[in-house]
């Protein structure tokens, strides 16, 4: 599985002879970022706002995924959960997502809150976090190290931090690490993950942000 990030809740998720995957593209000029300029065959929506539906920027999309429910697409799974922003009262959807090399990766989209443990089994396994940090209306730093506590995923990737050239008002990344305790940081442009390679202790991977 290879993971490429390109600014806010906005990643490329692709395996080998499988369909593409965009997550929350954003419209033009509500982040400060490039425009977007993609290529996938799926796009999940986490909420309604201009931060997550700019489906017109993935070119040769064939679905839309925009809500909860169990879907499956070209034998790819996919878990829609809701886990609403309680700050604004907004729908937000994470989605559990299962290649058939048995790795799940989960986005949380605009999560604001700490669900309980229950919420959390309900992803089952989780190899792949993708974690908002910089607070804003969604997670804190603290917030999202006590998420991932529960979740236990195998790699944690930090999305919706401030970044050179974002106009959103967000916290830097450094917030999130200092909670996490990380004093090594792996940086990647795209993180390319196989089952039978993951670390044994969880691992927090910052992305580089992509011009597409």
């Amino acid at each position: 599985m290879d993971i490429t990030w390109y600014g806010h809740n906005c990643f490329r998720i692709t395996e080998r002879g499988r369909i593409t995957i965009v997550t929350d593209p954003f419209h033009d000029g509500v982040t400060g970022l490039p425009p977007l300029k993609l290529k996938g065959d799926v796009v999940t929506i986490s909420e309604e706002s201009p931060f997550s539906t700019n489906v017109n920027a993935v070119k040769g999309q064939s679905y839309v995924l925009a809500g909860a429910g169990e879907y499956e697409i070209d034998g790819v799974f996919f878990y829609g959960l809701p886990l609403h922003n309680l700050q604004t009262l907004r729908q937000n959807v994470a989605y559990a997502i299962q290649y058939d090399s048995n790795l799940t990766l989960v986005h949380l989209g605009n999560l604001s809150h700490v669900p309980d443990q229950s919420t959390i089994e309900a992803l089952g396994e989780v190899n792949i976090a993708l974690v908002p940090v910089g607070n804003g209306q969604n997670l804190t730093a603290a917030q999202a190290a006590e998420v991932i506590a529960l979740i236990e995923p195998n790699y944690i990737i930090p999305m919706q931090y401030a970044i050179p050239g974002t106009i959103v008002d967000l916290d830097p990344v450094e917030k999130f690490l200092k909670e996490m305790g990380v004093s090594k940081i792996q940086e990647e442009e795209t993180l390319r993950i196989t089952r039978g390679a993951l670390p044994e202790q969880p691992q927090v991977v910052l992305l580089k942000p992509q011009e597409s």
